[in-house]
């Protein structure tokens, strides 16, 4: 199945890259599609949490620093991951959109 995902080092995780429809596979091939979607998608809380702790450090470290281009580089380093943790929730939600693609 992994034919069918491509890794994404920003998210760290593999994502759907389907060069046609999902209605457009056959129902077994669509099953397997959204079976191995499942167990990524399943993993996207866990990184999520990493991510929040990453903020948690970087947001004390911020905190404690009179170093004002340290400040915005931390600021600037916060953004990105909480960037990143709103694209893993696109991502998690997009399992309904996967999911009514394959039964139309």
């Amino acid at each position: 199945m992994k034919e069918y995902f491509s890794f994404d080092d920003r998210l760290g995780i593999s994502v759907p890259d389907l060069p046609m429809e999902l209605a457009e596979y056959s129902i077994e091939t669509q099953q397997e599609i959204l079976l191995y979607w499942e167990q990524i998608r399943g993993s996207i809380p866990d990184r999520i949490s990493d991510l929040e702790i990453q903020i948690n450090q970087k947001q004390a470290l911020l905190s404690n620093e009179s170093n004002f281009p340290r400040s915005c580089k931390l600021n600037t380093e916060i953004a990105e991951l909480a960037s990143i943790i709103n694209d893993l929730w696109l991502w998690y939600r997009a399992n309904e959109v996967l999911s009514t693609k394959a039964h139309h």
